[in-house]
């Protein structure tokens, strides 16, 4: 049977060891970040800005409506001036790709036909449509392209072509944000 004082090495430190050198010496000269850390009241001041109050209840409930109905129309994905302009330049046009859907359930249907011909018409269709799509996308993103380079050159681009294609695709009606623009209007 061993005795509790076998035992505190394993679970604690031992009474003889030494304090580590390092572990003592100044931290600001290698890597600290050379400065005091602030008092809480100092940093509270930092974060505090002034708050403009509206100037009646009318004004305040029409300021919290528009807050809610922003953040409950714009996800994450959504926010900012490069997904906006992408937004506005894919529902300012028709696209091959928003039609796709329906498009392929009539393809769908001609090719369980029992006619071999009208088999035939739907595979032709299939591969019709596949290269439409392909050469719409390409033109919307060069347009794309293009467009951010003129109108946002500072912004990061990041995700905005996937982004501006998987709306492309969807029908319009269905898209989430819903779209501002009407189609049809250019936008360049």
């Amino acid at each position: 049977m061993r005795s509790a004082g076998t035992l505190a090495p394993v679970f604690g430190r031992s009474k003889t060891a030494a304090p580590d050198e390092a572990t003592t010496s100044s931290t600001a000269g290698a890597g600290g970040k050379g400065r005091p850390t602030p008092k809480r009241r100092e940093a509270e001041k930092g974060r505090r800005r002034a708050v403009t109050a509206p100037a009646n209840r009318k004004e305040a409930y029409k300021a919290q409506r528009e807050r809610s109905r922003g953040e409950r129309n714009l996800p994450l994905r959504d926010r900012g001036p490069v997904r906006k302009y992408a937004r506005d330049l894919v529902d300012a046009r028709r696209s091959v790709a928003e039609f796709f859907l329906p498009f392929a359930l009539v393809i769908l249907v001609l090719s369980f036909a029992p006619n071999s011909q009208w088999k035939a018409i739907g595979s032709t269709l299939w591969l019709v449509l596949v290269v439409l799509i392909i050469a719409d996308s390409v033109v919307m993103a060069m347009r794309l392209r293009r467009g951010l380079r003129k109108n946002l050159p500072d912004q990061p681009t990041k995700g905005v072509l996937p982004y501006a294609l998987m709306r492309s695709m969807q029908i319009r009606r269905f898209r989430l944000p819903p779209p501002r623009v009407r189609a049809g209007r250019r936008r360049s």
